[in-house]
Formats: C-alpha cells, sequence, structure tokens
C-alpha cells in the first residue's frame, strides 16, 4: 500500500538553473533601487546640510524624521497580513466583478490605516488645510465666472492675493472640486480628505479593470495584490494627486474598454453602443486630468500605448471629442490654459524650485519612484524591461497586434515609465515627485504579473514593510 503524502512532506517544485539566474537579477534590481535610494538621501543630506538649496528636511523625499506609532498601525499591520496571506489566492479564485471591488475596498483599507497611523486630525482631517492646499481659498470662488476669468492674474508671486502654492500649480479643476464639495454641504478638511481616499484608492481598481481589457484576466489577477499594498498609499492618503490619479486611471480604463468592445456587448445607451459612450467618457476624464494637472498632459502617452496594443484608433474621434469639450467649457468660462501654464513656469522658477539643484533632483526624483512604487516594482520593470526589444518589435504594422498579454502588458508598463521619465527630465518636477508622479506610478506595480507566482508573498511583504517604515519613521508633507 502506498503511504500517504500530506502536503507538509510534498518535494517543492525544482527550480531550474535559468529560472534561478532570473530571480537572482530580479533581487540585483531590487537591490540596485534600495542602494538609488541610499546614495540619493546620503547626497541629498550632504547638499541640504551644506547649502540649504533641496529645500527638503529627508531628501529624497519631503518629509521629515519622526518615528512614531497611531491608531492606525494595529489595522496597517493586520491589512498588509491579510493581503500577503490571502491576497494571491483570493486573486485567482474571486469572481471578477467581486475582485474589483474587493481590490478596491483593501486598497481604501490600506490607505486609510496608513493615514491614521499619523492620528485622524494630523493624518486626514488637517492635511488639506495647510497654508498651501486649496481649502483656504474656497470663499474667493463664491462668485465662480469672476474668479475663473480672474483666475490666471494671481498666479505669479507678484500678483496681488496670489495664489497658495498648489492652487497656482494647477489649473482651476483641481481646487473648483473643493468648492464642488463645499457647495453641497461636504466642506473642511475632513470631507475633503475623505474624497481624495475614497476617489483616490478607485484607481486600483481602474488598473485592474484595464489591465483585464489589454492583457488577459490572469495576468491582471496576478497584478491584483500588488496594486493594493503599494507604498505610495501613503501618499494617496491624503494629498490631492491621489485624487489626480485616480482620474487619469479611470480615463485610461474606459479608453481601453473602448478600445477592446469588452464592455456589455452592444447594448444601446442613449443610442449609442457601449464602446461609444466608454471612448467618450475616456475623453471627458482625459479633459478633466488636463485640468486637474498641467503635468498630467503626458497621460497621452499611455492612452497612445493603449491605442497601439489594441491594433485600432476606433475611439479616437469620441475621445477627442470629450477632451475638446471639457477644454471647451474652461476656455468659455474665462481660463486659458496656456496662458496658465506659462505662468506657472514663471512662478515655479520664483519659488523653491529656482533653487533646487536639476543636476541632483534628476535622478534623485526617481529614488522617489523607487520608494512610492517599491522593490518588488523594480523586479517587475527590470523583466519588463528584458521583455521589451521582443514585444516592441511586434509593435511594427507588419507585426500586427502584440501576440501575447505578457508583451502587451510591457509595452503598457514602458509607456507609463516614458510618461514618468519625461516628467523627470522637464525639470517641472524637482521635489515632492512621491505625489506628484502618483498618476503615473500607479500603473508600474502592474509589472509585478511578471514575477512568478512561488515568490509573489516574499515581494508583496516587501512592498508592505517599505510603507509601513516609510509612515512609521517619516512625517511625510506636501
Amino acid at each position: 500500500m502506498t503511504p500517504r503524502v500530506t502536503p507538509l512532506e510534498t518535494t517543492p517544485p525544482r527550480v531550474s538553473p535559468e529560472e534561478r539566474a532570473v530571480r537572482r537579477a530580479d533581487l540585483l534590481a531590487a537591490a540596485a533601487g534600495a542602494l538609488l535610494v541610499i546614495v540619493a538621501a546620503v547626497v541629498g543630506t550632504v547638499i541640504e546640510r551644506a547649502n540649504g538649496s533641496l529645500h527638503v528636511n529627508w531628501p529624497p523625499l519631503y518629509a521629515s524624521w519622526f518615528p512614531h506609532l497611531g491608531p492606525g498601525t494595529p489595522a496597517a499591520l493586520a491589512v498588509a497580513v491579510l493581503v500577503i496571506a490571502y491576497g494571491p489566492p483570493l486573486a485567482a479564485r474571486l469572481p471578477w466583478r467581486a475582485l474589483v471591488l474587493v481590490g478596491w475596498a483593501a486598497s481604501m483599507a490600506w490607505t486609510w490605516s496608513l493615514a491614521l497611523i499619523d492620528g485622524w486630525q494630523t493624518g486626514v482631517a488637517r492635511r488639506l488645510t495647510t497654508e498651501y492646499e486649496y481649502l483656504t481659498v474656497i470663499r474667493r470662488f463664491d462668485d465662480l465666472g469672476p474668479a475663473l476669468r480672474d483666475f490666471t492674474h494671481h498666479i505669479l508671486n507678484s500678483a496681488p492675493d496670489h495664489w497658495p502654492a498648489h492652487v497656482a500649480g494647477h489649473p482651476p479643476a483641481a481646487v473648483l472640486t473643493f468648492v464642488g464639495l463645499d457647495r453641497i454641504g461636504l466642506g473642511g478638511g475632513a470631507w475633503a480628505g475623505i474624497w481624495c481616499i475614497t476617489v483616490g484608492t478607485s484607481a486600483a481598481a481602474a488598473v485592474l479593470i484595464a489591465l483585464r481589457a489589454l492583457t488577459d484576466e490572469p495576468t491582471a489577477r496576478r497584478a491584483a495584490p500588488f496594486l493594493v499594498l503599494v507604498p505610495a498609499a501613503v501618499w494617496v492618503g491624503t494629498s490631492a494627486d491621489g485624487y489626480f490619479a485616480a482620474v487619469a486611471a479611470w480615463s485610461l480604463a474606459l479608453l481601453a474598454l473602448a478600445a477592446t468592445r469588452r464592455t456589455f456587448p452592444q447594448l444601446p445607451l442613449g443610442g449609442a453602443p457601449i464602446p461609444a459612450a466608454a471612448a467618450l467618457a475616456s475623453g471627458l476624464l482625459l479633459g478633466l486630468t488636463c485640468y486637474l494637472s498641467y503635468g498630467l498632459t503626458l497621460i497621452v502617452l499611455i492612452a497612445a500605448a493603449v491605442l497601439l496594443i489594441t491594433g485600432t484608433a476606433r475611439p479616437l474621434p469620441l475621445l477627442l471629442t470629450g477632451a475638446a469639450a471639457v477644454a471647451a467649457v474652461f476656455t468659455l468660462a474665462g481660463f486659458n490654459w496656456w496662458e496658465g501654464y506659462h505662468l506657472l513656469v514663471e512662478r515655479y522658477y520664483q519659488g523653491a524650485a529656482g533653487v533646487r539643484p536639476y543636476a541632483y533632483w534628476v535622478w534623485g526624483n526617481l529614488a522617489c519612484a523607487v520608494l512610492i512604487t517599491g522593490l518588488a516594482t523594480a523586479a517587475g520593470l527590470r523583466r519588463a524591461l528584458a521583455s521589451a526589444p521582443t514585444a516592441l518589435r511586434r509593435l511594427r504594422p507588419s507585426a500586427g497586434p502584440l501576440r501575447t498579454p505578457s508583451d502587451r502588458l510591457v509595452v503598457l508598463v514602458l509607456a507609463a515609465l516614458l510618461a514618468l521619465l519625461a516628467a523627470d527630465l522637464s525639470g517641472m518636477s524637482k521635489a515632492e515627485t512621491e505625489r506628484i508622479w502618483l498618476p503615473f506610478a500607479v500603473w508600474l506595480p502592474a509589472a509585478c504579473a511578471l514575477l512568478p507566482a512561488a515568490r509573489r508573498r516574499p515581494w508583496l511583504t516587501a512592498q508592505a514593510a517599505l510603507a509601513l517604515l516609510l509612515n512609521h519613521l517619516l512625517y511625510t508633507g506636501w
């Protein structure tokens, strides 16, 4: 009689020498990311102590050394353990719609628990009420028409009643969001924080939907736990940039649905097929994205990748129509986007950016990117870059649509990385990129779907540990 073998007695699958070498390369990529952070911290500290030109207390982050525990600590540890232990199997087994909702809920739980490590007042309710933030000028928009027509006249530091930094640094849709919340009775820092966390964490669901449409369902399911347990959640809760990231992510998710027709099959919505409605909605959100932040025009690079991956331009007319409609509304209301942008560039160099050294931040920003996306993402990106030549060759018109889900994933991730690098090279992102780059960063952990199944829990542990260390050892600000 053959003896019964229990799960504990089973022999683990053998790892081939080739796979062992690939895993070593993953670890080296993660180590290189960690080394970049260490070098940026050491060099940045030397520069800051020498002449104060970086204008950050804990380079490369806009943060201060402040070891602490808080009411969110037990919850953050619990969420981390649950996602590490049960995230991969649940992501593989849950019905798709349930997975999208659970992913959003888990992302919200992770972000809330991290924010509450700093306490309710410091971590949420007062975050958006500082002198630099949107809520300080709500009353100046009581008369909306004149405020919009006069918006660009208050961007420069030399202008009378100049806007605070974050209002001046963005088109008016950013501040109008909080004006709108105030008008419907949800005014104040607490409601603003709740809005940013609730909407911002929905980016995880949007990226999941886009991944399923552009690659396949198994790829999206493998990425799901990494989209939840991402260190960027430290900055999503609570900053307006997390909200911006979600708007951009939903624009791209709807574009992916429109391009692949993976919506409800040809059901009418106002006389138009669902893919057409998705394309128009994508354009409206893309237009809104550009009026939330000037720099988010770079999202068009990821949108272009979506169309390249799917090999179609069908959604383009309705996408452009939606975006143009948003631009027309703001233009007719009296706001000139180009004038605002040029004045912002002037204002940017009137402040700390005028002395912050480009030579440091052009690579120091990349250390910030490592911190917000995590070491697992560094390993995933290494695999994506290694596969890039093959995937990009298949982008040639003669090659037709990209053949494999991994090819499509690689091109999508590379487009997000390209947008991030373009923002970096522009010189308009010197410091504070841990929040400014959230709209690009939310796509990069998708590369973790390329990591082997046997290593997902260790990599998720690394992601959680980094976020917990950042939030417990530093007081982050913006």
